[in-house]
Formats: structure tokens, sequence, C-alpha cells
């Protein structure tokens, strides 16, 4: 052998030697040598205690990975156990901050006296080494054994999900990490928010076979809802189980392939655009929740999808929830888009409960009060907009009390003010839906739907306060159109549309429009949260108001001629409808033609008090209204008229006194005074006194109406003839029975 030959053989058993060793001392090093120094640097890393306590090891093997002689190359297989990483120590800087802490229930150990935040059972990694080269730490696949996290928030902000590195460079030299798949087995997270007095725990189970997405969904992306809150109803007797041992040796493998065909429903034509494509994930997870949110009780359950589609925005993640928060119940199914980023949803929801205004605390979404409800719909999002997220529910039906409701709703998380825009609908309004709004339904509806004040026995006007906190957060731009509108018969109401404005706190209803016995309400609601109390304004309109219509179940009725118009307008400073009215400061007037009264008109519209008046002034006979003419003012609360007359076919009835909003007291007298030879057979005044809730009605004892005492009130109290002439449209001319009265008022001026 030549000298070069021995040389290249001895280098060549040089290397080969050395590769030897090389292997033999990596096979054989004890790396939990490493993990003193492992720890600090991690620990100083994230500025927050880091640990490794139990066994660390490393294993080579090929993963054939790669084309060629890649392929070859060994990659290393770490294997770490007990691992810990504890909370950032901003999280509890003072004493006091460490006893809530305590309170709260969160281990302060010896080793982390601020608390565990991450705790893992085992950790297995597999490192790419050529990617070594170009400063990538590239792991395609990361193993976990039995991960909890405790999540933690305190009331000054500090959080432990923040991670402020000591590293931050972002220049050419700094390293980088690419995780791909992370599998695990079982897992806990539990949540302490004292900003949203939050206290859950949630845990998350592989299914035992993976569930198709298609086979949740029905295969369309627009399925009813209906088989999501029927077949995955919330559980909330069954408490989340956190001590069944689960097989940690297998962990799931979240890369099972995608659903490959895709399933139409069995009932409903799919088309292709709302077929599921196929290239949603099946779900593999299962998971549920309880605990408490905003100080109601919360539980919940549902599937997830694996964690291959939470890294990859091209693949949307599949998610189905059912949530019991409080009286309020929430399904959803379908997808997120790039949830690594929370880019957007794709789902179908199912919302119920006792009352919408339970919604905030949970969606930060201002909704009025309301009877029991409940409505299905598609909501899509867009989460990464400029101007703040956008979220729309579209095409929802549902109902709320007994009233059908469908339409389409926009909620955009804007900045500084959330605005709510869109149109509901209804074919059928059911009336006494709309009492939650002023507070006006019974103290048992009010116990229904979670609202704790009731209506005092003795109090006839709603004292239920206005819900206002909330008015700020939000902005809202809603029409509201009902088509008919189911009402008993003393409310000739037919239909109504209205147009909801709120912004910066102050409420505007322009225009509240009813469809009203033929003719029109047509009124504009100001309510102004900005002021305490709240300051309120009401212009109201009626006109063409046919009496006919009015009362079409009055066969006296049904030949009437008769109109009915009028106006109203005050202002008004409270809380509750009986606050506003209170301090109400206006005016009302009313003018009435060519109507007819009786006692049993006074029976069949519930009006005792009437039954009795009707009663003493003409008995039982059936009574023409030529006129009836009102012009009351409002002041601090108490209306007092200035014209209270109705002129008859036998008699001129004047009324005067007042009524008391503010301690719903009556104070009434009615004079009557007959026309011509007709005598009537009361000789004393009449009184209205007491409480609305109660009156007392009867003849004044001990003083007679004197002859032409009616005709001298009208001279002098009837002053406003003008305004109420203004009423009649130049349409009735002569021809509306009031005209003789008010020209006969004007020329006693």
């Amino acid at each position: 052998m030549t000298k070069t030959g021995k040389v290249l053989v001895g280098v060549s058993g040089f290397i080969l030697l050395s590769l030897v060793v090389v292997v033999i001392f990596v096979a054989s090093f004890d790396w939990n040598r490493l993990k003193p120094t492992i720890n600090q640097k991690v620990s100083a890393e994230l500025q927050r205690p880091f640990a490794i306590r139990g066994n660390l090891s490393v294993d080579w093997s090929r993963e054939g990975e790669g084309p060629g002689w890649r392929g070859w190359i060994p990659w290393p297989h770490i294997h770490a156990e007990d691992l810990v990483l504890g909370n950032p120590t901003t999280l509890i800087s003072t004493q006091e901050s460490r006893d809530a802490q305590s309170a709260q229930g969160t281990p302060l150990s010896d080793a982390f006296p601020t608390g565990e935040m991450v705790t893992l059972k085992r950790i297995d990694a597999s490192i790419a080494p050529l990617s070594l080269l170009s400063k990538e730490v590239r792991i395609p696949r990361l193993w976990l054994t039995q991960p909890d996290i405790h999540l933690q928030r305190l009331a000054n902000g500090n959080n432990n999900w923040t991670f402020n590195l000591t590293n931050t460079s972002t220049d050419n030299s700094s390293w980088s990490v690419d995780i791909g798949d992370i599998i695990f087995d079982r897992g806990e997270i539990t949540l302490k928010d004292a900003i949203l007095q939050a206290d859950l725990l949630a845990v998350i189970d592989p299914l035992a076979k993976a569930l198709p997405f298609a086979q949740v969904t029905g295969g369309r992306r627009g399925a009813s809802t209906n088989s999501v809150t029927s077949t995955h109803s919330v559980d909330t007797t069954t408490p989340v189980d956190t001590t069944t041992p689960v097989d940690t040796t297998t962990p799931v493998d979240t890369t099972t392939a995608a659903v490959t065909t895709t399933s139409t429903a069995t009932t409903n034509p799919v088309t292709e655009t709302d077929t599921v494509k196929s290239t949603t994930p099946d779900y593999l997870f299962g998971w549920k929740v309880e605990g408490k949110y905003q100080g109601q009780p919360l539980t919940g359950s549902g599937k997830i999808g694996g964690m291959i589609s939470m890294n990859d925005a091209n693949v949307p993640f599949p998610l189905q929830a059912d949530m019991r928060y409080g009286s309020t119940q929430v399904a959803v199914v379908g997808t997120l888009t790039d949830p690594g980023n929370l880019a957007g949803l794709d789902l179908q929801l199912a919302l119920s409960g006792t009352s919408l205004d339970n919604l905030y605390p949970l969606l930060d979404v201002v909704l009025p009060a309301t009877p029991a409800y409940h409505t299905e719909g598609h909501l899509s999002a867009r989460l990464k907009q400029a101007g703040g997220a956008v979220y729309h529910y579209e095409n929802f039906n549902g109902k709320i009390g007994d009233s059908d409701i469908h339409g389409d709703l926009m909620y955009t998380d804007s900045q500084p003010r959330a605005k709510l825009a869109g149109q509901v609908d209804s074919e059928k309004l059911r009336f006494t839906d709309l009492a939650p709004l002023i507070g006006a339904d019974s103290n048992q509806e009010k116990a229904l739907r979670g609202e704790r004040n009731r209506q005092p026995g003795n109090k006839t006007l709603p004292t239920e306060t206005f819900d206002t906190k909330s008015w700020g957060v939000m902005d809202a731009d809603v029409i509201y159109t009902a088509k008919r509108i189911e009402r008993d018969k003393s409310l000739p109401l037919s239909d109504l549309y209205t147009h909801v404005v709120l912004k910066e706190g102050a409420l505007l209803l322009d225009p509240l429009r009813f469809g009203m016995a033929g003719g029109d309400l047509d009124a504009t609601l100001r309510l102004d949260s900005h002021q305490t109390p709240m300051h309120g304004k009401v212009d109201l309109h009626v006109r063409r108001i046919q009496l006919k219509a009015l009362l079409p179940q009055v066969q006296a009725m049904r030949s009437s001629l008769g109109r009915l118009s009028g106006n109203a307008s005050f202002t008004a400073e409270g809380n509750s409808v009986a606050g506003l009215l209170a301090t109400s400061n206006g005016n009302v007037r009313l003018l009435l033609s060519q109507g007819q009264v009786s006692r049993s008109l006074m029976e069949l519209l519930g009006l005792n008090v009437g039954n009795y008046l009707m009663a003493k002034l003409f008995g039982d006979d059936t009574v023409k209204i030529n006129c009836a003419a009102a012009d009351i003012t409002l002041r601090n609360g108490v209306a007092t008229p200035n014209v209270f007359v109705f002129d008859t076919e036998n008699a001129i009835i004047n009324i005067t006194g007042n009524a008391n909003f503010a301690t719903e007291r009556l104070n009434l007298s009615i004079d009557p005074e007959s026309k011509g030879l007709r005598i009537l057979t009361l000789r004393s005044p009449l009184y209205v006194k007491g409480v609305f809730k109660r009156p007392d009605v009867g003849v004044k004892t001990g003083a007679l109406i004197a002859r032409g005492a009616v005709a001298a009130a009208l001279g002098v109290t009837l002053t406003p003839a003008a305004a109420l002439l203004a009423l009649i449209s130049p349409s009735e001319g002569a021809e509306n029975q009031c005209t003789p009265l008010l020209r006969k008022m004007q020329q006693k001026k």
C-alpha cells in the first residue's frame, strides 16, 4: 500500500471512529445534565419561570423526509416529561393581588410563587436537522400529553397570556421557529378573569372516531339549525368530568383525511353553493365547559377539528357548540376561516332565551327587553376589517313571544362605538309582546325574563326603569315593520312601521307609525340617556281615524261617518314611563265628530267609570255625540283641561278638574246641561276622583247645576277653539259636526 493510500485509510478510519464516538456519545449522553441550563435560558427569554422536572432524552432515527441523501439523515427526537411554565411576576406584584389569586383557587407552589400557567405530562418533538443551517427550528409534528393551561387576568388588567420576550430582534441573525401539526390527547383549560367575572373550566377529549363534517351539518352550508338544537342539546345536569383516566400512550393524529364526499340534506334540494366543500376536515375532538361568566352560570359542549386545520389558512376549521348561559341557549355549527388568525366565521346560529336583553353580557349587543324568543339563521363574519370586525346575521327566522320575526342584521365592532344596522319584519305582531319594552308586562312575566323590579300593586303606570347603562356603547339603525297586529278588541291597530336610531346614547323612533282604524297614528319619540334623569320628547298626530273602524263590533257605530283627529306634544324627564309622565309638560288636543255612546259600549270596553256616568247622565239610552273636543295642558305631570266638552243630541257636557300623573290621582267634575225642552233627571254635577287604579265616582251632594253654567263655562274656558278647528281637514269643512260648536266658541271669546 502506498503512503498516500495509508493516509487515506487513516483519515477515513479516524472519521468513522469519530462518527462512532459521536453516535455513542449522543446515544449515551445524559441529557438531564442540560436541564438547568435549558430551564434558565427559557425562563430568562420568557420572563417567567420554566422547568423540566422529569426525564429529558434524545433519540435519533431516520424520518425518510426529503429526496436522495436527505432522507438518510437521522433526525433528533426529543422527549421531555413533567414540564411546567409559571406565571409572570407582574401577575402578582403585591400581597393584595397574591391574596386575590389564592382566593380564586390558583395553586401557589414554593417552586413557582406566582403559580403555574401550563403543565405538561410529556412532550415529544422531532426537529429537522438541515433547517438548522438556515437558523430555523422546524418541528413538523409536536405531541403533547395531558396539557393543562391556566389563564388568569386580574382586575388591574395584568394577565398571564401576554408574553414580553427578551429577544425581540427582527434582524437576519435571529432564529425562527416553525411548528407544523400539534397532536394532543386529553387537555384542560381554566380561565379566571376578574374583568369578565369569568371562572371557567374546559376539557378537550379526542373522539373515539372521527366524525365527518357533512354528517353534522347535513351536507349544507345553510342547513337548518333545527338539527343542531334538537340533537346537540346542552346537558346542564352533567358536570365536566376531569378524573376519567385517558390512554396517553396513543396520541390522536389530527391529520386524519378530510371529508372526500359531500352528502346532501334528505328533505331539501341542495345547490352547488350550499354543498359542503370536500376539503372541510372531520371533527376529531369533543369538549365541555362549565363555570360562571359575568356572574351567570355557563355550561356547554361540542366538537372541533384537528390542529392541522388550525394552522392552515386555506383549510376551514370545523366547530360545533351548544351553550347555556343563564336562561340563554346558543347553538352553532360551521367553520372558522383561517382560525390561526381568527379571520372569519361561517356558522349556522340558533339563539333562544327568556329576553333578548340578556344577550348583552354575552355578545355586547344592546337589545330590548322582550318575552321569550328563539331565532335561527346564518352568521358570517369578517374579523380582520380595518374598521372593526363585521358580523352578518342573515335570513334569520324566529319568534318573540307569539310574534314572528324575520330579517337581516349587520353588527360592526367599530370605534368609538359598535353599530347594529338592518331590517326586521313580522307577518304578525301580538301587541302584548311589546309590553316589556316599557315595563308594562305582568310581574310574573318580569320574573320569567329575569327582571328583578316589580310593579307595585297600587300603581297603574309602569314603574320599571329603562336600562340605559349600555345605550352609550353601541349605535343602531334598524327598521322594523309589522304587517299585521294582533290585539284585543278595544285597540284598533292594524300595522306598525318604525325607524329606530340609537346614537351616542340618544334613542330616536322617527317615525313610529301605526295603522289605526282606517287612519294613522304617527309619532316621533326621543329619549336622551345622557341626562339624569333621562330627557324625553313626544310628538304625536292622529289623523282620519274612522269611528266605524274604531269600534267595528258595535252595531250602532257601523254606519257612523265620524272621525277622530288629534295632536299631542310634550317633554318630560324620568327613567320610566311613570317617571316621564310625572314630569310631563305640553298639550293634548282631540276632536271627535258624529259618534255614539251607550252603557253597553262602556261595558264592552271594560270602562266601569264610563258605564256609571252613562247611567247617571242618560240612563240606558244610546246617545248620539255631535262633537267631542278636548284641549288639555300638561304642567309638571298635571293634566288640566282648557276644553273638555261633549256636544250630544240632548245635552252639552263639560268636564273640569285635573289628572295628576305624579300621584296617579283624578279630580274631575262632570257638568251636564240640557238642550231645549229635554230635561235631564240629573240635577247635580258628577265627580271622578281618587287613584287611577280604583277611581271613585258619584254625584256631588248639596250642589245643583246652575242654569246656563255650562254655557258660561264654554265662553270662559273654551278659548283654544282655533287650535281645535285646525284639526278639521279642509275636505270635511261644514260637514264636520264640530265646526258649529267651535265657531260658536270663537264668537264667545
